[in-house]
């Protein structure tokens, strides 16, 4: 008998942050890469980066067991503790194709 594949979620973490945020995230941005490096080298964080044109929000995606990681990720966050990000916010994303390394695509079908 065989059981259909478990995959781990995905999860969408979006920032809103304050104008000038490339200028400001400045003095807390090792602090913020640090982290980000220790989620993603955990295999928790995917891929982040800011919204451009304009630089008026972020986008973190992470595949995790649960919601919790991505909530206590944003809850230290540097740019979070220091007013950098005005609101923060998680949404779970149903993944209708997404391939990690070693994996075949996987398309949802409908």
């Amino acid at each position: 008998m065989r059981f259909p594949e478990v995959r781990m979620p995905y999860f969408i973490l979006f920032y809103d942050v304050v104008d000038d945020f490339p200028l400001m995230r400045t003095p807390f941005r090792a602090q913020h890469l640090k982290q980000v490096q220790h989620a993603h080298d955990r295999g928790e964080l995917l891929m982040a980066g800011v919204l451009a044109e304009p630089a008026d929000g972020a986008v973190l995606v992470f595949r995790v067991d649960d919601r919790s990681a991505v909530d206590a990720f944003a809850r230290a966050d540097p740019y979070v503790s220091n007013g950098l990000v005005t609101r923060w916010h998680v949404r779970p994303l149903d993944a209708g194709i997404a391939t990690q390394p070693g994996e075949d695509a996987l398309v949802k079908q409908a």
